[in-house]
């Protein structure tokens, strides 16, 4: 069973590789922790998804249903898996990891060819134009389904060997050569063979040739000791802390392969409060939805309150008025609320829902003063019937791989607190402006 194979899987970053019947690859992910990503696959759906191919499937459905075996391939940080599953992913091309995209979708690691080489991130469909406006195209990596877990990869690349990236052949006036990302090769600061060697040692890493970076360093650094050149052989040392000690947690967030969060049509309200001392009271109701296969904000769902029947500072009344106001209307119902709030509002939440027959999951946050959701407390309600007509589903199935997804959490709450300041900011502005 691959329940009980995933059970073993570590909670540890890595690749995993899923197999049809025929043993024929049909997808390629990458996960922080492989037991809990793949193991987010396999939560019974709640509901079938209506409309699309082969009966109603929808094509993460449709893999499932075929995956007879799963591979793993444990890695050392998150930022080995993102460049192992690419270069699988290219040597593969496998069925649902290529599915609807085309050259738009993917992007690519560029080494110019030049003097001084840069590392530029672009579509393919861009590449063209490189080689016409700027360089030759010396190598590329790829493809990456995100650009933006690039951007964070190829910044702690830079931290560790740095390279020039500007068009102008010049450090004069160079934030990155004054913060040390450039190693300012047009201002003398580092010589051609240092530089070709930070490229060089960026390549091995975009190859996922990271151990043999490392051995390759050490056995450098031995020889520069050997000869007492203790500056340069303590530069590599600080190179090699680098590489074994990379904090990239960050890189790899709920967006972490092409198929997200596996539950279907998922609505999360999130809420939140903002005033000062009970003063331009307003509070903020946010969506996310997988209205389009991921769970990403809706704005057009976004809805804003002004605190009308509460005085003085209660935040815990104030809620209660935003929530009681929003769910005596007739809008679509979520599935889960999210409060940006402790024990108290999930008291109240818990109390007002019986008095409204609602019968509505609520997950409590309570965030500390630096609301790093590391240090939060999570408060789950109680589980109410559903009123008639209301969602059967079940929390605990519903929704166990988003309560195991810190991140996602942080992210929502985090957007429900921006907007409820934003609200705030804009009524006060308001006020003043008038005089009141």
């Amino acid at each position: 069973m691959l329940k009980n194979k995933i059970k073993n899987f570590p909670d540890a970053p890595g690749v995993y590789i899923f197999f049809n019947a025929k043993k024929i690859i049909i997808y390629i992910g990458k996960a922080t922790s492989l037991k809990s990503r793949v193991g987010s696959y396999f939560v019974p759906s709640p509901q079938p998804s209506p409309g699309g191919r082969g009966g109603g499937l929808r094509p993460i459905e449709e893999m499932i249903h075929q995956v007879s075996n799963i591979k793993i391939i444990e890695t050392e940080s998150v930022l080995d898996a993102l460049i192992l599953e690419s270069n699988l992913i290219k040597k593969h091309q496998p069925k649902y990891n290529i599915l609807g995209k085309d050259d738009k979708s993917f992007s690519y690691f560029v080494i110019t060819k030049e003097n001084y080489p840069k590392v530029l991130i672009k579509r393919k469909t861009d590449i063209q134009n490189i080689q016409r406006s700027m360089s030759d195209v010396q190598k590329l990596y790829g493809p990456y389904t995100s650009k933006k877990q690039m951007e964070i990869a190829l910044k702690i690349i830079r931290k560790i060997f740095p390279f020039h990236n500007r068009n102008e052949k010049s450090e004069k006036g160079c934030l990155d050569f004054q913060i040390g990302m450039c190693p300012g090769p047009y201002a003398g600061a580092i010589s051609k063979k240092d530089y070709v060697k930070n490229i060089s040692g960026i390549k091995m890493i975009l190859e996922g040739k990271r151990k043999n970076l490392v051995k390759k360093l050490e056995k450098e650094m031995d020889n520069f000791s050997k000869k007492e050149e203790f500056e340069k052989a303590d530069e590599i040392k600080r190179k090699l802390f680098a590489l074994k000690h990379i904090q990239d947690v960050a890189l790899i967030s709920e967006k972490d392969d092409n198929f997200q969060i596996n539950s279907k049509f998922i609505r999360i309200e999130a809420y939140d409060i903002s005033n000062i001392s009970g003063q331009y009271a307003v509070g903020s109701m946010v969506v996310f939805d997988n209205s389009f296969g991921e769970i990403a904000s809706n704005k057009s769902e976004y809805r804003k309150f002004k605190i009308k029947t509460i005085a003085g500072a209660d935040d815990t009344r104030m809620m209660r008025e935003v929530l009681a106001r929003r769910f005596r209307n007739n809008w679509m119902m979520p599935d889960v609320v999210f409060l940006d709030g402790g024990k108290g509002h999930l008291n109240m939440a818990e109390k007002l829902w019986k008095e409204l027959g609602v019968g509505i999951p609520i997950l409590a946050v309570a965030k500390g003063p630096t609301r790093k959701i590391s240090n939060s407390q999570f408060l789950i309600s109680k589980q109410f019937p559903p009123p008639a007509g209301g969602s059967k589903l079940k929390f605990h199935k519903q929704f166990s791989e988003i309560l195991n997804n810190r991140n996602l959490i942080k992210r929502i709450t985090d957007e429900a607190h921006r907007f409820a300041i934003f609200y705030h900011r804009k009524v006060r502005g308001k006020q003043f402006r008038l005089g009141g």
